[in-house]
């Protein structure tokens, strides 16, 4: 009879009970010996677990051998070698009936050809998926407790900016990766930049994520909110009710207080993300409140014929309840109105404490930071420069055809191009944060704003203001209304 054997053994198992393929193999061989089974092929799965059939590739080869006819007899050393899944079993099990193969496990002296031997297998089916919860559960449990005493579970991979190397339970940072975690943070708090800008720069600067991909805005997201930075861990980050953080064993690579302020910034991220997304234009979204109701203002749009007959896009505010005919008759107020009365409102303040107070703590390390990215820049500018003559004397001394070196001329001129254009924006920041002095600043507020670009408007939002409140009058003989910044929440 044409026999399968089939041996499995997961990592965890050889370990720890000391389960050896080579020995399940033997003593299969020398059973079917005694049998005298004619062997048609050993099947084997080392150091994968028993959960499923379907992660398996040498059970999936032998369902294939069995349906073909090849096999017509399989011999395990235990059913839990061949599965741990009642619903696998049973199918396995239905499998064989169909195409008239026995199955024989050594260790449980079961024969499925016999009704009392295919109840009995089902039963320890049952043991064997319920051993298998048993040790998930106790595995989670391990990990709750690993977790709480201050390890980080890291998965495959530590988060970028640490390393552990196996057999080391601690993280360690990586010194070169927590450079760039700094600049991130710093960035993303004290330079106002937006998770996408971030993620460009980075890519320009060929600075290589944690596993040598490119940097999306996603990425950024994921890295701002990571405690690891802050020397904490955490557990189940995706389930709510069991997601908690505690104190890690491990070093911390920013501070509290820059971490702190990176949170409040993406909670604000989060709470004017609505079902309509603030386009550039629309940068006083989620900072209006109705006067009346107190609830926040959506975007309205509508397009208007001007007197070239092209339609051009109007924008403005609208109160969510009269939106949904729950009854505020609160009217739409346009958004250039909301933006003069904000640029009033802002000539009328006598000094800007807040925003003084935080330009007086991060000037120095703004101008800190534009140094070292500069650097960085040169740096790389240095680095194509030295690229660009090695394969000009390469292709001077004929190690290179013609289109190959054209082809990567090409590309580092297209490097080059995108360097000096961020370097030329580094430098117009330079110059306006020198301009200005902070008492220049109130004085000339309104001429700073109406040179910040869209995307610049709603990231100084961002950064200093909460919520703007406003009033409305309808104007005299006009069915518009006028709208009056009358105060203005500040971070």
């Amino acid at each position: 009879m044409e026999t399968a054997i089939y041996v499995r053994v997961s990592t965890e198992e050889q370990a720890q009970e000391g389960f050896s393929i080579r020995a399940q193999e033997q003593k299969l061989k020398d059973y079917a010996r005694v049998k005298d089974w004619s062997i048609y092929n050993i099947y084997i799965d080392d150091g994968i677990s028993g959960k499923n059939i379907t992660a398996r590739p040498a059970v999936i080869n032998m369902i294939n051998d069995i349906e073909k006819g090849h096999v017509k007899n399989v011999v395990v050393f235990k059913i839990d070698r061949l599965t741990r899944s009642t619903s696998d079993l049973t199918y396995l099990i239905d499998l064989f009936n169909a195409h008239d193969c026995a199955f024989n496990s050594l260790s449980e002296s079961i024969d499925t050809q016999t009704p009392s031997g295919r109840m009995f297998i089902k039963i320890i089916g049952i043991f064997a998926e319920f051993e298998r919860e048993n040790i998930a559960e106790r595995v989670k449990l391990g990990q709750e407790r690993k977790v709480k005493e201050g390890y980080s579970l890291c998965g495959l991979h530590s988060s970028y900016g640490y390393d552990r190397a196996n057999g080391q339970k601690v993280q360690s940072i990586n010194q070169e990766q927590a450079v760039i975690v700094r600049q991130i943070f710093d960035w993303f708090v004290n330079q106002n930049m937006s998770l996408s800008a971030i993620a460009k720069r980075l890519n320009i600067m060929k600075v290589p994520t944690k596993h040598n991909s490119i940097w999306l805005p996603s990425t950024i997201k994921v890295l701002l909110t990571n405690c690891n930075y802050v020397g904490k861990v955490r557990y189940q980050m995706k389930n709510k009710e069991k997601n908690f953080e505690a104190e890690g064993l491990h070093e911390a690579i920013i501070t509290q207080e820059i971490y702190d302020q990176a949170q409040k910034l993406m909670s604000k991220f989060k709470k004017i993300s609505h079902t309509k997304k603030p386009r550039d234009e629309n940068y006083f979204l989620g900072f209006l409140y109705c006067p009346k109701c107190g609830s926040r203002l959506l975007t309205h749009s509508v397009y208007q014929k001007a007197g070239d007959g092209k339609k051009h896009y109007k924008s403005s505010y609208r109160c969510k309840y009269r939106s949904s005919g729950a009854g505020c008759n609160f009217s739409d107020i346009r958004h250039d109105k909301i933006e003069t009365a904000f640029i009033e409102y802002v000539n009328r303040i006598a000094e800007f404490e807040e925003i003084d107070e935080i330009c007086q703590e991060t000037e120095q390390k703004n101008i800190e930071a534009l140094e070292e990215i500069i650097q960085a820049y040169d740096e790389k500018l240095r680095q194509l420069d030295l690229k660009d003559k090695e394969i000009l004397d390469s292709y001077v001394d004929g190690n290179l055809i013609f289109e190959a070196y054209r082809n990567i001329k090409d590309k580092i001129e297209k490097e080059k191009k995108e360097i000096n254009k961020e370097l030329e924006k580094l430098s117009d920041f330079e110059d306006v944060e020198t301009e200005f002095s902070k008492e220049d600043f109130v004085l000339t507020f309104k001429e700073n704003w109406e040179h910040l670009t869209d995307v610049e408007k709603r990231q100084f939002l961002l950064k200093f203001v909460r919520q703007i409140h406003i009033s409305t009058k309808r104007a005299e003989n006009n069915r518009h209304w006028i709208a009056t910044v009358t105060s203005v929440e500040f971070m």
